[in-house]
């Protein structure tokens, strides 16, 4: 079938491997997602943060060409997913927050299954089923019936069966929802291994800690992208004033108290510590450690610290509100 003007042109070599120019989503009169714009590159892992409901999860289906925009575009490797979503399906792997495995199979048939659905057989399949299972290193529960697999296995295997046809572009929605700490790291090292070879990686995330894996990334609120950069530009463009980490006893009335200081727009409890963002022409570390003091708190001691992705996303709510 030969391709429209307009197909073979969007299917040049692009910038971005995918690009999202004011792309809106509407059900009814509610805006979903509102003339969000951003494009991620070859070998890059880029973040979708925010809180849920903000709209990220919409914005990966209409970039997957799930569901239809209302108006805007998106683009995945230079094909304009509204004209051809079906060739866009096929080159992304798409790893949703609920990705269906069949409990009732074996991790060896789960994957047999979805390579089927790629149109991966014979010869090639068992390849391609021994290097996946070798990557995400599921040799050990190979045999073993998903029903059975923890969270930890189950999101590997998820992740394992979306890489199957070898996909460029990899969309990851929420991938390390209700793991475990070990489980988390170990899906976010298979994540730099896949772009270590060449493809890019979208992810959607409401845990700041995990933003910090990602080269880029974006914040979402109520529909709209608020602030884009890499961690470092976040921290520097959003966050003005200085953060103190406290060392004091007890802490979590030190919040409180932290809290009635005037120029104190935000404090909370990190680690085993009270984490202190005041802002320019806010209380010093003295003025703090004597507020403190003098409300029977016991300061063992008080430095000046680093802004944290918290304190950007918090930052970002606080003025969008």
């Amino acid at each position: 079938m030969r391709l429209s003007p307009h197909l073979r042109k969007v299917r040049r070599l692009p910038e971005y491997e995918i690009e999202c120019r004011e792309l809106t989503k509407q059900f009814g009169s509610f805006t979903a997602v509102d003339h969000v714009s951003f494009g991620v590159k070859k070998g890059e892992i880029f973040g979708f943060l925010g809180p849920n409901g903000c709209g990220k999860s919409t914005t990966i289906r209409m970039v997957c060409g799930l569901i239809t925009a209302t108006s805007g575009s998106a683009f995945v490797g230079g094909t304009d997913v509204a004209l051809d979503p079906e060739s866009v399906r096929n080159r992304v792997g798409y790893m949703s927050q609920k990705f269906s495995l069949y409990d009732d199979l074996t991790v060896q048939e789960n994957l047999q299954f979805f390579a089927g659905i790629y149109g991966i057989r014979g010869k090639a399949q068992k390849k391609r089923l021994d290097e996946v299972i070798g990557l995400i290193d599921l040799k050990e529960v190979r045999q073993s019936l998903v029903a059975g697999l923890s969270t930890g296995f189950r999101q590997r295997l998820a992740l394992g069966a979306s890489i199957l046809h070898s996909p460029e572009i990899l969309i990851l929605d929420e991938p390390t929802s209700g793991v475990d700490p070990l489980s988390r790291r170990r899906l976010w090292d298979l994540i730099y291994d896949i772009t270590n070879n060449g493809a890019c990686v979208l992810v959607t995330t409401h845990a700041m800690d995990e933003a910090e894996h990602c080269h880029r990334l974006t914040m979402m609120q109520s529909g709209k992208v608020v602030c884009m950069g890499t961690p470092d530009e976040l921290r520097a463009s959003q966050i003005t004033g200085q953060v103190f980490n406290v060392e004091c006893d007890p802490l979590f009335p030190a919040v409180t108290v932290a809290l009635t200081m005037p120029g104190v727009p935000d404090a909370s409890v990190t680690g085993s510590r009270l984490h202190v963002r005041s802002a320019v022409g806010g209380p010093s570390m003295e003025e703090i450690r004597k507020k403190l003091t003098d409300q029977g708190i016991h300061v063992e001691s008080i430095e000046l610290g680093e802004a944290t992705l918290d304190d950007v996303f918090v930052a970002v709510a606080g003025a969008v509100a």
